[in-house]
């Protein structure tokens, strides 16, 4: 235990005199004692005349020096500093009776095995009921443990103001506490608007996701990898979808004797174009490699219409879920020809039940009944204009998006259409047209480019039909 002098100055730095309710000298000192020992600093007293009056266990703990051993001693020479440094020391730790304010200092103190320590000092006068100074008292901790402190700090300070990724506090009750600058633009909210809101103001999809996450970390520490989670952001031009790379970390109270979790620090980083661009690129392989694998299929085809209606089974994987080819009836339409309304007859299309390779109608598009296509449908206007048309039902109700669709001649559950026309040799022989549910999103440009592609092989395959079956 600490032990202080209880005579001479000793009674200025800690007066024995009568305390709160009565209580003697011997009261206020072991109060004293017992505040001076609770300290994480270590914290040494002198009187005006440089002798020791105080010890705690911190100081005792760094140094090795018992209280009993320290106190009485006159300054630090011959045991905790060298004497070659003694006078230096002292001369700057009495300084601190003359000085305004808190004195800084760094140097190497003596423990009681003969080690060396680097310590931090910060030393301040303290006076007496006359206002005079009547000694110096002065808190230490080894350096590198200040400098751990110290940047620890500043690494707090400069997540939350110069981070280039988001940085947030959340409480136990998972809602902000702390938010950067760069999370609060990616949550587009001011820095103080968003503390305390429920994340699912801020979000208005993947706040399931998130807040279970957070939740595990409580309970159970961090994740063992980062965590990439889709979320969409509530902002005043609507919500926008983006993805962000996640890491969490528990926080909890040093000061407590068993963790008590304060919250999570959530760390996060949007890589919405870079996993954009991974997603685009691992579908261009993959409709690469489909429209590779449906040319060596088609090329073991006899009958060139079975190879076109290959072409057309291997393209709809992954792309949609029904598809059509209409040739023109009659012959092809050459560029610049001059004919009249055009009409398309049903060459082949998927099952309209249950999944199964695309079925041959039978009509060759040289005859057979045309389909009742009604005027400015989207397969008309494909051939019209030589090029890609994409159509599509938009919000509207189940029964009225069902009319849409069976106005047009598409299966009652078509939300989506993209036609692409049938070209070869510088004609127009039909349309092939790709359609989608409502599990589906709408059809993309680089979705037009893909059944362009496919587009061209089965023209390829048509034609060649058609050149056999004239020779």
């Amino acid at each position: 235990m600490s032990a202080s002098r209880r005579s001479g100055t000793t009674d200025e730095l800690g007066p024995d005199g009568p305390g709160p309710e009565g209580q003697d000298g011997s009261g206020g000192s072991d109060l004293l004692a017992a505040l001076l020992d609770g300290m994480d600093a270590a914290l040494c007293a002198f009187d005006a005349d440089g002798v020791v009056t105080h010890w705690n266990r911190e100081a005792e703990r760094i140094l090795g020096w018992s209280s009993a051993e320290a106190v009485g001693r006159h300054g630090f020479a011959g045991w905790a500093v060298r004497p070659a440094d003694a006078e230096e020391v002292e001369g700057r730790l009495m300084s601190a009776m003359q000085a305004p304010g808190r004195q800084v200092h760094e140097f190497a103190l003596l423990t009681k095995d003969g080690g060396r320590v680097l310590v931090r000092t910060q030393s301040a006068a303290v006076r007496g009921p006359d206002g005079k100074p009547a000694g110096v008292y002065c808190a230490f901790s080894e350096v590198h443990t200040q400098i751990d402190l110290e940047r620890s700090i500043a690494l707090s300070e400069a997540l939350f103001e110069d981070a280039s990724w988001g940085v947030v506090l959340v409480d136990a009750d998972l809602r902000p506490a702390v938010v950067n600058a760069h999370a609060a633009r990616s949550l587009g909210v001011g820095r103080t608007s968003v503390l305390g809101r429920p994340l699912g103001e801020l979000l208005a999809q993947g706040v399931e996701e998130l807040e279970s996450a957070l939740t595990h970390v409580l309970a159970e520490g961090a994740p063992p990898a980062p965590a990439e989670i889709w979320v969409a952001v509530r902002t005043p031009d609507g919500e926008r979808r983006r993805c962000w790379r996640c890491g969490f970390v528990r926080l909890a109270s040093p000061l407590a004797e068993e963790p008590v979790p304060l919250g999570v620090g959530w760390l996060f980083n949007d890589v919405t174009e870079a996993k954009q661009a991974e997603q685009e690129a691992s579908l261009l392989r993959f409709r690469t490699n489909q429209l590779h694998r449906a040319a060596r299929a088609a090329a073991e085809c006899e009958d060139p219409a079975e190879a076109a209606v290959v072409h057309l089974d291997f393209a709809l994987a992954g792309f949609a879920d029904h598809a059509l080819i209409d040739r023109v009836a009659g012959d092809a339409v050459a560029d610049g020809e001059e004919t009249g309304p055009v009409r398309l007859v049903r060459v082949a299309s998927t099952p309209s039940g249950a999944p199964g390779p695309s079925l041959l109608s039978g009509a060759s598009g040289l005859s057979g009944l045309p389909v009742r296509y009604g005027e400015g449908h989207p397969a008309l206007q494909c051939v019209d204009r030589v090029g890609s048309v994409r159509a599509s039902v938009g919000s509207v109700p189940a029964d009225r998006a069902r009319e849409w669709a069976e106005a047009r001649q598409w299966p009652s559950d078509v939300v989506h259409a993209l036609c692409a026309v049938l070209r070869s040799r510088g004609r127009t022989l039909g349309v092939v047209t790709f359609l989608r549910g409502a599990g589906r999103g709408q059809f993309e440009r680089s979705d037009a480019v893909y059944a362009e592609d496919v587009a061209v092989r089965i023209a390829s395959a048509l034609d060649l039909g058609g050149v056999v079956g004239r020779a």
